[in-house]
């Protein structure tokens, strides 16, 4: 019972600040989503025994590129010049930085930087990008809220359904309690509350919703089986244990980081 609360507690108030962090303003959402990044980056910088500062800074410098131009009030365009030649310089060093690691390291430690920011970095960045892809708002809080309503939808009525009525696994050598009776189910609510989203937030059409809810249900499941194979090789069971009952952020994000990108390049292609 102790656990449960516990459990109840922490994710009300991980939902509740990230809620709140959206809709205040878009300076919130962005500081928010960085920091967020850099959680996840340290936990599967950790699972994957990599020793480098190199992952957070061009994870840093990446994520900066990305959003400065959406930031109003600072010399965007100066800064985004800057900060494009520090990403490369730094990259530049990245690569030297191997001419100093043990030969048979060589291609695992300079792989690792990579696979970290292809991993993390990319996705967030991408991420953050989504609520200023429609033309129509220069911030849609709603579209990126929207997203995680129907990640969660999604993870939620997956596990509900599947720990109740799942006889048939989806992928049991990667994760022998995901069944192909809760992929269905997820999916299924996932598209209804897509539905209602498109009611209530009319910064995307309802056909939008409903192909981002496809998107969500798809490629966020296959997020959340790529984590659990990172973490079988690496041996354990969560990310972390920062957020009580619920592991890691990285666990609470692995849906999400898989499915963004494709929700971005789906949403570039529309607006």
């Amino acid at each position: 019972m102790k656990n449960l609360s516990s459990r109840i507690l922490s994710g009300i108030i991980f939902v509740s600040i990230l809620i709140f962090s959206i809709l205040f303003s878009k300076i919130s959402f962005i500081i928010l989503f960085y920091i967020l990044m850099i959680l996840c980056l340290f936990e599967f910088v950790r699972m994957i025994k990599l020793n480098s500062i190199f992952p957070y800074i061009i994870g840093t410098l990446l994520f900066i590129f990305s959003n400065i131009l959406n930031v109003e009030d600072v010399p965007a365009k100066t800064i985004f010049e800057y900060v494009g030649v520090a990403l490369f310089l730094t990259i530049f060093i990245s690569f030297a930085s191997i001419l100093f690691a043990k030969k048979e390291e060589v291609i695992s430690h300079l792989g690792k930087i990579f696979l970290s920011i292809i991993y993390i970095v990319i996705p967030f960045s991408l991420m953050v990008q989504i609520p200023f892809l429609n033309s129509s708002f220069n911030y849609a809080s709603t579209i990126i809220l929207g997203v995680f309503i129907l990640i969660w939808t999604n993870d939620s009525f997956a596990f509900l359904i599947g720990s109740n009525f799942g006889k048939h696994k989806l992928l049991k050598r990667i994760s022998p309690n995901k069944t192909i009776e809760g992929f269905i189910g997820g999916m299924v609510f996932t598209f209804i509350v897509s539905l209602l989203l498109s009611k209530q937030f009319s910064s995307l059409s309802q056909v939008e919703w409903i192909v981002i809810a496809g998107i969500v249900s798809t490629f966020g499941v296959l997020g959340d089986l790529i984590e659990s194979m990172f973490k079988r090789q690496a041996g354990v069971k969560d990310s972390s244990n920062f957020i009580p009952g619920h592991g890691g952020f990285l666990d609470r994000f692995d849906s999400v980081i898989f499915a963004a990108p494709f929700i971005f390049i789906y949403l570039q292609l529309v607006q």
